[in-house]
C-alpha cells in the first residue's frame, strides 16, 4: 500500500477483534515511529505499550470510561522525555514531535491491517500512575491500535479551496 493509500483509508477505529497484534508488527510500527522528524534531531518521543487487560481497563477508566480503550488488544502512551525545548517560532516542540510520530505509527497500522484512535480525553496524571511513568516524562496521547472489528466511514473534509491558500491569506 502506498502512503497515500494509507492515509484514505486511516480511520478512527473503536471497535477491535479479539486478537493480539504481532510482534512483528509493533517492531514495523515502532520503526516508522522512530524514523519520525524531529525538532533539532531531539526525537523526544517515548512509548509505553499496554497489552495487559488489567492495565487496559484501568487505562480505559483514566481515558473517562471510554470502553473500546479496554477492548483494543494494544493501548500505547504516547510520552515525552523533554527538557522543554522551545522552537524559534515559540511553540514547544514535543508535543508536535510525538504527534507526527504518532502519524507514523497510523499510517503504518492501516498499511498493515490494524486500525488506531487518538485518544486526547483522559487524565495523564491517572494514566502516569497506573504505567509508573516518572513526573518528569510527559503523557502526550494514547493510542489505541489493534485489528478492526468494522469499518467506520470516512467523515466529511473541508475542500482543499477552503483550507489553501496561495501566496498569501485571502
Amino acid at each position: 500500500m502506498d502512503v497515500f493509500e494509507a492515509i484514505r483509508q486511516r480511520r478512527s477505529v473503536r471497535v477491535y477483534a479479539d486478537k493480539p497484534v504481532e510482534e512483528e508488527k509493533l517492531i514495523m510500527i515502532f520503526e516508522a515511529a522512530r524514523l519520525a522528524p524531529s525538532a533539532c534531531n531531539f526525537q523526544e518521543w517515548r512509548f509505553v505499550v499496554v497489552t495487559d487487560k488489567t492495565k487496559r481497563e484501568a487505562l480505559m477508566r483514566a481515558a473517562n470510561n471510554q470502553k473500546f480503550v479496554a477492548e483494543a488488544p494494544v493501548v500505547i502512551a504516547c510520552c515525552a522525555e523533554t527538557d522543554e525545548h522551545r522552537m524559534r517560532c515559540g511553540e514547544l516542540c514535543y508535543p508536535i514531535d510525538v504527534s507526527i510520530a504518532i502519524d507514523h505509527i497510523t499510517l503504518v497500522a492501516v498499511a498493515l491491517g490494524l486500525g488506531t484512535c487518538w485518544i486526547g480525553s483522559f487524565y495523564p496524571d491517572k494514566v502516569r500512575k497506573i504505567l509508573n511513568i516518572p513526573e518528569t516524562v510527559k503523557v502526550v496521547e494514547l493510542l489505541t491500535l489493534g485489528y478492526p472489528a468494522d469499518s467506520p466511514c470516512p467523515k466529511s473534509r473541508k475542500s482543499i479551496e477552503e483550507i489553501v491558500h496561495y501566496e498569501e491569506w485571502l
